[in-house]
């Protein structure tokens, strides 16, 4: 039956120490919650059943976003993505993050979505979405990736089995700029990058990121490397509102004159994880920026490509957003 959820116990502790050690003593069985628009869809369609479910939203100390003394940021994962696209620090330092922020969903959403569920939310895959038992619900089959599947929104690189991408906007921004998840769990904390934060299915099919039963997600650290540098973000999606990615770019950029001096450039919705273009970097890095540098990057940039039926389109889609990037 649907739109009915199961039975689970729901516990809203006012410390990540205690939540951690709630978690940790749940195990499979745990769920941590953060805004809860997704985590109620996946109860109400009773494909997710757990039995202990952690609100996260009543610890205060994940909230709020702090200037650090390197000139970074550290944002605590449970700020939402209204607050996060606001902040005149971001706005000022990091206007990449605020212009994917401003791009999520809808207004109404962003008010109660986070940051760290936005970038820790599950596949988006309607086969996997719909209770069916593909790879990555423990079964043997990619229905997505058959000659008879639908799969116009699915990878252009990485598939192992699976062909589902990331759907979160926010997600390569923070990998462009270098940032870093702070983790914790009833064993201590950890921080690790953003490029290890997301893991492909040739990794780990079950999951799409590095959480573990137990693990919280407390922060996410923008160091300053670069702040204040020359960005462009753009979203390309079915809607202008509530709709995930075709394809996406966030681009941070450092000019000496018209040179390229350094370059972070990411793309979104054309693999499981956010998809750093290393090739199109090294090619224009130390270029100048104009047509024929946009032209060279934009012709590497889906260099391995391998479309499915039906989203070859995402390959030329892939390019002139990378060129536009490059052209600024």
């Amino acid at each position: 039956m649907k739109d009915m959820m199961p039975n689970f116990n729901l516990v809203q502790p006012s410390d990540v120490e205690s939540a951690a050690n709630i978690l940790a003593e749940a195990g499979e069985n745990g769920w941590a919650m953060a805004g809860g628009q997704d985590s109620l869809d996946w109860f109400k369609d009773r494909i997710k059943r757990p039995t202990t479910v952690v609100d996260l939203s009543g610890i205060e100390a994940l909230t709020g976003i702090r200037e650090m003394a390197d000139g970074g940021v550290e944002i605590g994962a449970m700020t939402t993505l209204t607050d996060v696209e606001n902040n005149a620090v971001i706005k000022e330092k990091f206007g990449l993050l605020a212009s994917a922020e401003a791009r999520v969903a809808s207004p109404q959403i962003r008010n109660k979505g986070t940051l760290g569920g936005n970038i820790s939310q599950d596949a988006r895959c309607w086969y996997y979405r719909s209770g069916i038992d593909c790879y990555r619900a423990g079964g043997t089959t990619c229905y997505a990736d058959t000659p008879e599947g639908m799969n116009r929104e699915h990878c252009l690189f990485g598939a192992s089995r699976c062909v589902a991408v990331s759907p979160s906007d926010t997600a390569i921004a923070l990998t462009s700029l270098d940032a870093s998840m702070v983790i914790q769990n009833s064993s201590g904390e950890t921080v690790v990058a953003a490029a290890d934060y997301f893991i492909g299915p040739a990794i780990d099919i079950e999951n799409m990121t590095i959480l573990k039963p137990g693990d919280i997600l407390t922060a996410i650290r923008i160091p300053a490397t670069w702040a204040g540098a020359d960005f462009y973000f753009e979203k390309i999606a079915d809607r202008n509102t509530w709709d995930f990615a075709l394809v996406n770019i966030a681009t941070a950029m450092k000019m000496n004159g018209n040179i390229i001096e350094d370059i972070r450039i990411t793309c979104g919705a054309v693999e499981c994880v956010p998809k750093r273009l290393n090739v199109v970097e090294d090619i224009v890095r130390g270029s100048e920026r104009n047509e024929d540098t946009a032209n060279l990057g934009a012709g590497a940039a889906a260099r391995g490509a391998v479309p499915l039926n039906y989203n070859h389109f995402k390959i030329p889609l892939m390019e002139n957003l990378v060129r536009k990037a490059l052209r600024g």
